[in-house]
């Protein structure tokens, strides 16, 4: 077990979706909006939602980034490719997917675990309680908030304005 403090939500890094490791500081001074997703999820119509954030505020410098988790009701049990194929198809995203993680317990991917205990949920459990929960993150790395699955993309855009 490590005991390296982590400062900032740049010193993680994950897969993409395609393979490729990404450093999450390539997102250094922007807003970026990070949501643990599923493709058979009451809530999967949200990535209409999130990919019409990304088209409206890219430009401003916002950045959405999907995680799937099968953690919640097995709602994401494909597989990489078909991940990737029923979201571009589907829904269009054309943000940044990564491959499946944990979000919750000990194989939790480390971003998860960083961004559950910089801003608890109710009554300040840490755990993620299910698919399509958001976090917001400014564009100096800091978590400002932390956004249940029921909380609907379009209905953040106030406060993501605000951060650009």
């Amino acid at each position: 077990m490590t005991t390296q403090t982590t400062s900032s939500i740049y010193d993680f890094s994950a897969t993409s979706i395609e393979g490729n490791p990404v450093e999450l500081s390539n997102y250094k001074d922007k807003v970026l909006l990070i949501v643990n997703t599923a493709s058979q999820c009451g809530f999967t119509p949200q990535y209409q939602g999130l990919q019409a954030l990304y088209q409206k505020y890219s430009d401003r410098g916002l950045v959405v980034l999907g995680f799937p988790c099968n953690q919640f009701g097995q709602q994401e049990p494909g597989s990489t490719s078909e991940i990737q194929s029923f979201c571009e198809t589907r829904f269009g995203v054309s943000f940044p997917l990564f491959e499946k993680v944990d979000v919750n317990g000990i194989n939790a991917h480390p971003l998860f675990k960083y961004l559950t205990k910089a801003v608890p949920g109710i009554l300040g459990t840490e755990g993620i309680k299910w698919n399509f929960t958001k976090f917001l993150v400014d564009r100096k790395g800091n978590v400002v908030k932390r956004y249940p699955s029921m909380t609907k993309p379009e209905d953040l855009e106030k406060e993501i304005e605000a951060l650009l």
